[in-house]
């Protein structure tokens, strides 16, 4: 029996970790005017600064994945980078100062980036040439359809506990959902 897992199987991994992280990850940029006004006291310049830290770690992101020789093609990648997106928004739930908070984002957006790019780039060069197109659409629909839930829950828990702790257990949530030996409804990739 061959113990490399099927093309299906990766795919199906990779999609779902993707699904879950933009489902507790992402929503953390709606609640970026709350942490603007509420929690760093500023207005829409600060805003502007969470959201161009982001950003600009997006940018390093791609950029690096772009130019990187060995593993961007790894699953074990995606993983970390869930890791890495995961902590950026821990460490930015703690943050009570902007200049503590932009490396933070920076460290979110360079983790979701890469993670969001590789999960696309595993998914196809592992998928045939007839199928590309509907995998593609299976791929955005985890990636854009389970964010608006997501930005849904969010809000719904922001206005119970705060966007600090929603925010939180966002961020534990996809750092949890990395782990290789976490029960997760994704089967573990490495």
């Amino acid at each position: 029996m061959d113990a490399t897992p099927s093309a299906s199987g990766r795919f199906g991994r990779s999609s779902c970790l993707l699904a879950l992280v933009s489902l507790v990850g992402v929503p953390y940029s709606v609640l970026m005017p709350i942490f603007a006004t509420t929690v760093f006291r500023g207005g829409p310049h600060t805003l502007g600064f969470l959201m161009t830290s982001s950003g600009c770690g997006a940018l390093v992101g791609a950029l690096w994945l772009a130019h990187a020789t060995v593993g961007y093609r790894s699953r074990r990648l995606i993983v970390i980078a869930s890791a890495s997106f995961g902590a950026g928004l821990i460490g930015f739930s703690f943050a009570r100062t902007l200049w503590l908070a932009i490396p933070c984002l920076v460290v979110a957006g360079f983790g979701f980036m890469v993670q969001m790019a590789a999960s696309n780039t595993i998914i196809q060069t592992i998928v045939d040439d007839e199928k590309r197109g509907r995998v593609m659409s299976f791929y955005m629909m985890a990636f854009l359809g389970t964010a608006p839930f997501g930005s849904l829950i969010a809000g719904w828990m922001s206005s119970r506990i705060g966007a600090p702790h929603t925010l939180l257990v966002g961020g534990v949530g996809c750092f949890w959902l990395a782990l290789p030996g976490s029960p997760r409804s994704c089967p573990r990739f490495a």
